[in-house]
């Protein structure tokens, strides 16, 4: 089995993952596809924070959640 990487928008990309679904000779394994959700989400967040939407956290505030 070969693997393909690709870039889809994200506003797409709920859209195209439910239609790859459909094609009987493509797998999406479900933990990719948590992974990729969790990532997403996370992207989403760097983003917002960039945008000064949501309030920024110290590196030392990040470890003390660890």
């Amino acid at each position: 089995m070969k693997q393909l990487t690709i870039n889809i928008a994200d506003n797409k990309f709920d859209v195209f993952l439910e239609f790859i679904k459909t094609l009987d000779y493509v797998e999406v394994a479900d933990d990719e596809e948590k992974a990729l959700e969790e990532l997403q989400n996370s992207l989403i967040q760097v983003k917002r924070m960039k945008e000064g939407k949501l309030p920024r956290q110290s590196a030392e505030e990040f470890l003390n959640e660890l």
